[in-house]
């Protein structure tokens, strides 16, 4: 099937559009708590308080794990059958509908895990800074570019320990791979493959009445409105541009992440990008593409391949072999490569072996976790800027350290997009 193209019109329409306004809107600071605050240590006796907002099964996992090293006191979701549900798995003993009551209501909430889908993430992280919480976030960490470089700027200048769920970052088989990499086991690095999952293409969806349990408008939030039809919440909000990105963000904000670590990039970005709808969404049905692949380029010139295909996971390819990594599976063109101990100089990253153990670490200890908000930012937006040109249906060359198009007026203007109201920056205001 050939791409659909897509016209200003229907982007703007269905995903990015004219920069809201850029300034940010002062912010609930309330009650904002000292915990939380850079210097301030926990003693050996205390447990942190844990709030859950978005309890879906992603959120209700990630508070599980969290459970371990603190307490779930709240549990916040705008689906009524999510919240009893958490709180009988979590026992919790509160239960929100609006995460600004939680955040302005409970001194006793140090820490915030983030389960919401895509489009909310970014309001609640910021006003979960703002009022003192540290926050462990689920990925891919924003909806936009802008929204992401707002987080940075908040999250550095209020101390907040801050943790994105790329919890590959915490496995021994992606630290070593990228490791290899970095201290030029496959000598000079020329390209790296990037596979993910290919997406649905389901539809047409008719309406169908909303659930009783549910608050549909305040779930939308942001995204421009749509009738509610059963495919377009919970689990499959990701195959529509209103809420997500498709398997670009989903998928991509994790194995982009590992290609930059292994690269280098992890705080930077490509200087160009050409991506291609292959085959296209459902009239009707979902928006995101289905078949797709994206071709990006370095300032070094390593270029990297972002593609649907069956073996999902990130092959690294130099001038002395290759080596591929992926859950569960680390491989190379030679055993070698991944056998011979490293000698030398040699470059050490981050080792976390427990996601959620090292972000609670470091609550504690007031240091950065393995995956900071800024690798979060930059990893999905490899995946962002890939949508745009995808979508945009041309090549276009970025600016990392800008982190902005090129000679592109339209193109900078998909970077953020008109926000719904009242589901905007006032929101938390």
């Amino acid at each position: 099937m050939a791409k659909k193209q897509w016209n200003r019109r229907e982007f703007l329409r269905d995903s990015t559009a004219a920069v809201a306004g850029s300034a940010l809107a002062g912010f609930f600071i309330g009650d904002a708590r000292s915990f939380g605050s850079p210097g301030k240590r926990l003693s050996p006796n205390e447990r942190p308080g844990i709030a859950l907002i978005g309890a879906g099964g992603r959120g209700r996992s990630d508070a599980n794990t969290a459970g371990n090293y603190g307490d779930v006191i709240a549990v916040c979701d705008v689906d009524e059958r999510h919240r009893n549900k958490a709180a009988k798995e979590l026992k919790a003993e509160h239960q929100y509908h609006n995460f600004r009551s939680l955040l302005q209501e409970r001194d006793d909430v140090h820490v915030v895990v983030n389960g919401t889908p895509d489009h909310w993430h970014t309001l609640i992280n910021l006003m979960a800074v703002r009022t003192g919480r540290d926050i462990y976030s689920e990925k891919p960490l924003t909806l936009t570019i802008d929204e992401g470089k707002r987080l940075v700027r908040e999250v550095k200048r209020h101390g907040t320990v801050f943790q994105t769920g790329s919890q590959q970052r915490s496995d021994s088989n992606f630290r070593k791979a990228c490791e290899l990499v970095r201290n030029g086991r496959l000598g000079k690095l020329k390209h790296i493959e990037v596979g993910l999952p290919t997406g649905p293409k389901e539809g047409p969806f008719s309406a169908e009445p909303v659930p009783s349990a549910l608050d549909w408008d305040f779930y939308q939030g942001q995204a421009r409105w749509m009738p509610y039809n059963g495919h377009n919440a919970h689990w499959n909000f990701r195959w529509w541009y209103r809420f997500s990105g498709g398997q670009m963000t989903d998928w991509g904000a994790h194995h982009c992440d590992i290609a930059q670590w292994g690269h280098g990039t992890e705080r930077s970005g490509p200087v160009s990008v050409n991506g291609k709808e292959i085959v296209g969404g459902m009239p009707g049905g979902y928006t995101t593409a289905v078949e797709y692949r994206v071709e990006y380029k370095y300032q070094d010139g390593v270029t990297m391949t972002v593609t649907n295909r069956a073996d999902r996971g990130v092959r690294f390819e130099g001038s002395d072999g290759w080596i591929f990594v992926s859950r569960g599976e680390l491989k190379a063109s030679d055993d070698s490569l991944l056998d011979e101990p490293l000698s030398g100089d040699v470059i050490r990253l981050y080792q976390s072996d427990n996601h959620m153990k090292n972000f609670f670490d470091c609550v504690r200890d007031r240091k950065d976790p393995v995956a900071d908000a800024e690798i979060g930012h930059r990893s999905v937006s490899v995946a962002h800027i890939g949508v745009i040109s995808m979508r945009a249906g041309r090549p276009l060359k970025w600016d990392p350290e800008q982190e902005q198009f090129l000679g592109e007026i339209e193109a900078n203007q998909w970077l953020s997009r008109d926000m719904r109201p009242p589901y905007d920056y006032r929101f938390i205001a």
